[in-house]
């Protein structure tokens, strides 16, 4: 899906094209946003900005995420964006971008912020599978290749069946947020063929060769995605435990 196995995560309100931009030289990968597409989560949005937090609010949020991945075209990085909504249809237009840029959408059912999920979307989403299997269904519809961001540690959740359904609706990743539950993308690699991002907490050596361990084809980095230190470092140990150097050792 993108070379190397190393992905940059969305960061709300930080994660744009200058950002993916500087990660490039490490990363096969970089999540843009996220960035709200429906007016509910769009208010949630603006709720969460008057409280201090950063994010993307620009007056036409389709025409913001097209000019970002225009500006990643002659980036040497596999460009996708985060995007969060109340409803499917917004998704049209963004899987059209997408796929017309040649970027991964990534449905958001991963943020916990109060805000969003009072209005039915991040975090909310994933108790609510019906509905996001029609996210997924109607994004795939688009010709967009789609995936979703989930959290682990949400009481009630059985993530590994989580996967399977958005497997079965025509997803072709999942981005893992593990929290404290690494070993949660074992149990979703063995329960579906999707291709599998494994995040939280990848800072070094030992953590991507722990997430290697667990069958994640690639991770990513979150909060330090624009810490180059980091970014090296993790770069080198995905090269050992899930790029070339592993191919060459499992030859």
């Amino acid at each position: 899906m993108f070379s190397p196995p190393l992905a940059l995560a969305s960061l709300s309100g930080e994660a744009d094209a200058d950002w993916a931009r500087a990660g490039a030289p490490f990363a096969g990968c970089a999540f843009l946003g996220g960035i709200a597409i429906d007016e509910r989560s769009r208010a949630a949005a603006r709720e969460l900005v008057e409280r201090d937090r950063n994010e993307f609010l620009p007056a036409d949020p389709f025409a913001f995420v097209d000019r970002q991945l225009e500006a990643l075209e002659s980036v040497p990085i596999r460009p996708a964006f985060n995007v969060r909504t109340t409803t499917a249809d917004p998704l049209v237009p963004a899987g059209r971008i997408c796929r017309d840029r040649d970027a991964l959408l990534e449905i958001n059912a991963h943020c916990r912020q109060d805000e969003l999920c009072a209005v039915g979307c991040g975090e909310r989403l994933l108790a609510d599978t019906n509905r996001l299997r029609s996210y997924v269904e109607t994004a795939i519809e688009t010709g967009a290749t789609t995936g979703v961001k989930v959290r682990a540690e949400v009481s009630g959740i059985d993530l590994p069946t989580l996967a399977s359904e958005l497997e079965d609706a025509g997803a072709a990743f999942v981005h893992v947020d593990a929290m404290d539950s690494e070993s949660v993308i074992a149990d979703i690699v063995a329960e579906t063929e999707l291709y599998v991002i494994a995040n939280n907490g990848v800072r070094d050596e030992p953590t991507v060769r722990e997430y290697a361990e667990y069958g994640a084809d690639a991770v990513s980095v979150g909060r330090p995605s624009d810490n180059p230190v980091v970014l090296e470092r993790v770069r080198n140990a995905v090269d050992t435990h899930l790029g070339l150097e592993r191919e060459t050792a499992l030859r």
